[in-house]
């Protein structure tokens, strides 16, 4: 019983983790990364699709992303998409390509963006310690069910804990790397 709480535990806060880890991915950092466009959706076929399944998109230099449409005819779809996103972006079509030029990130606006993913590690922080307080109260639950005795009670709060404190601190690690990667110049 305490080896299910413990990995359902650690199995939701690894998630946590991994979405933060997607949410940094997002956010630009002056480099051109695929992460950046990849989940933009686009109106395709009469739906919305990620433009990861409409097409390649790959990096030809360090600040020039390279968009291949596998369909010709999105093209001006999803330059309309780029364009239309808040991601500031200036999409530049050459034939059946879209180049994505990304401009230097100023000072003003590396501060903001390192608000930001203060801000979603803030939110991990918040998911991690919701994870803990559900496996807390089903152990809690079980105690008081009797299928759970208080040693292993105090054992599952304790293993808990260490998860907690552990994940806690994984995110502040992809924390502080993230802001130095924002405040490189």
């Amino acid at each position: 019983m305490l080896d299910d709480l413990q990995k359902d535990g650690q199995e939701r806060m690894k998630k946590c983790v991994l979405a933060l880890r997607e949410e940094f991915g997002k956010v630009r950092t002056g480099r051109a990364q695929p992460g950046l466009v990849e989940n933009l959706m686009v109106d395709s076929y009469d739906q919305k699709m990620p433009l990861r399944q409409l097409s390649t998109i790959a990096v030809s230099d360090a600040r020039t992303l390279l968009i291949t449409p596998w369909d010709k005819s999105l093209v001006p779809t999803i330059e309309k998409s780029l364009r239309a996103s808040d991601l500031g972006l200036n999409p530049v079509v050459s034939g059946p390509v879209i180049r994505i030029p990304l401009p230097p990130l100023n000072e003003e606006r590396r501060k903001e963006l390192v608000r930001v993913v203060r801000h979603e590690a803030e939110q991990a922080r918040i998911s991690i310690r919701n994870v803990r307080r559900d496996v807390l109260s089903r152990a809690k639950q079980l105690h008081k069910e009797k299928v759970m005795t208080e040693d292993e009670l105090r054992r599952a709060e304790d293993l808990l804990q260490k998860l907690t404190d552990s994940s806690t601190k994984e995110i502040d690690h992809e924390l502080n790397r993230k802001e130095a990667e924002l405040l490189e110049v």
